[in-house]
C-alpha cells in the first residue's frame, strides 16, 4: 500500500497525518516536537511511505528520509551558488545572522538594513540552532555560556551566527 505523510510544525508540537492512496486517514495525532517520538510513529509505515510533506512557518517542503533534513535542504536551495560570497562573513550577513549596526570612528551611528538578505535562511539557521542546542553537547555548552552572560535570544543568535559560517565552508566545496 502506498502511503503519504504530512507534518504540520508548530512551536512546541507537530501534527502527524498519514494518508493512503485514496486519501483515507491511516494515522493522525499531535506529538511533541521531539525527533525520536515522530520517527517512532513513522517507523511502522516506513516501507510504504512514498513522500513526507512538512508545513513550516513559511513554506511546504518535501522530505525523503528524515525530519531535520529539511533544514539542510532549505539552506542549500536558498543559499544558491556559494561562489557569489567572498567570505564566510558575507554569507552569514546574507543569512541575516549578523547585527545591522553602522559604526564610524568607534562610535555607533545607527542601525539599518535589518531586512537585507534572505529571511528564509535566517529562519532556517535559527531553527538549526535550536536543534543543535538540543542534540549537540559542544553547542549546548557554548549556548549556556552565552546565555549566562546575556539572554536567550542573544545566545540563540550567537549559535545561529556560527552555523552559516560553518555551512559556507561545506557548501563552498
Amino acid at each position: 500500500m502506498r502511503l503519504y505523510a504530512a507534518i504540520d510544525l508548530h512551536s512546541n508540537n507537530s501534527v502527524l497525518v498519514i494518508l493512503d492512496e485514496e486519501d483515507r486517514v491511516v494515522y493522525e495525532r499531535r506529538h511533541p516536537n521531539e525527533l525520536p517520538v515522530i520517527l517512532a510513529q513513522l517507523a511502522p509505515h516506513q516501507r510504504d511511505i512514498q513522500a513526507i510533506a512538512v508545513e513550516s512557518t513559511y513554506n511546504w517542503y518535501w522530505l525523503g528520509d528524515g525530519i531535520w533534513n529539511i533544514l539542510g535542504m532549505t539552506i542549500m536551495y536558498e543559499a544558491g551558488d556559494m561562489s557569489r560570497f567572498k567570505k564566510a562573513g558575507n554569507f552569514a550577513s546574507y543569512a541575516r545572522c549578523v547585527g545591522s549596526s553602522r559604526w564610524s570612528n568607534g562610535k555607533k551611528k545607527g542601525e539599518g538594513n535589518r531586512k537585507n538578505g534572505n529571511k528564509y535562511l535566517g529562519w532556517a539557521f535559527v531553527e538549526a540552532a535550536h536543534y543543535a542546542i538540543r542534540y549537540n553537547e559542544r553547542i549546548r555548552s557554548f549556548y549556556q555560556r552565552k546565555q549566562a552572560r546575556t539572554n536567550k535570544i542573544v545566545a540563540i543568535k550567537a549559535v545561529a551566527h556560527k552555523l552559516p559560517r560553518a555551512c559556507y565552508h561545506v557548501l563552498k566545496e
